[in-house]
């Protein structure tokens, strides 16, 4: 049974991947860092249907909480196929009202978390000639959003480290890719009003939100071995908002 490792799986994007993951035979590793009550029902949940999964805490943006996570993980299942890097961090602001620390915040857990979470892994996949790692970034790392600078320059820096890696990591059998999701319907979006919702999806060529499972099922099918010849490319999830 292969092994997958998610940040921020606890809702949204990572907790549809869990579930899609474990339906399709792999042992999950359900990362949280603040959420545990969430990341507990994404196991049971995974669990109930027969599958495998465990919770385990770690901030991403602490490498030591990472090489916790990962011993936690490599203890249990032995290795890991799949790191999938989704945990993330938003803010709507000016970058005049942006703090240094919410700039760094917003780095830590999506840049700095990434190279922790491959710096980790990595060894043990070149190990085996084998591996996948799979990047969350957004459309707004491909085109830039007004009011969020730091959000857009994180998720654009998260593009440049998946090619960057991939072509690191070809020659050892490992593929690495990224996708871009739009407006998904999570819990980021459950603050919008109505309005802004259905201008939001009349924006969208499709003339919807995107769901989280729109997105596990890109990862999926990335993480796949249809998808063995494909590495370093930035697959948009968006529904044609962004082309």
């Amino acid at each position: 049974m292969k092994t997958v490792v998610i940040s921020g799986a606890s809702r949204g994007i990572g907790a549809a991947a869990a579930r899609l993951f474990a339906a399709n035979g792999y042992t999950v590793a359900v990362n949280y860092c603040t959420d545990r009550e969430g990341a507990e029902a994404v196991v049971r949940d995974i669990t109930a249907a027969g599958g495998d999964a465990f919770a385990v805490c770690a901030d991403v943006a602490d490498a030591a909480a990472v090489e916790r996570l990962v011993e936690t993980v490599l203890q249990r299942c032995g290795r890991i196929d799949v790191l999938i890097h989704n945990a993330g961090v938003a803010q709507q602001a000016l970058l005049t009202d942006t703090t240094p620390d919410e700039w760094r915040r917003m780095l830590g857990v999506h840049l700095d978390g990434a190279y922790h979470l491959a710096h980790a892994l990595v060894p043990q996949m070149v190990s085996r000639h084998s591996g996948c790692i799979l990047t969350v970034s957004s459309m707004w790392g491909e085109v830039g959003a007004s009011c969020e600078v730091a959000y857009s320059a994180a998720k654009a820096g998260l593009i440049g480290f998946t090619k960057a890696l991939a072509k690191e990591l070809g020659p050892s059998g490992i593929t690495v890719n990224c996708v871009t999701p739009g407006v998904i319907d999570t819990a980021m979006c459950a603050a919008f009003d109505e309005e802004t919702r259905t201008a939001l999806s009349e924006e969208t060529p499709l003339g919807r939100l995107g769901t989280p499972e729109d997105v596990a099922e890109a990862l999926l099918f990335l993480a796949s071995e249809r998808a063995s010849f494909i590495t370093g490319q930035v697959l948009g999830v968006n529904g044609g908002f962004v082309i």
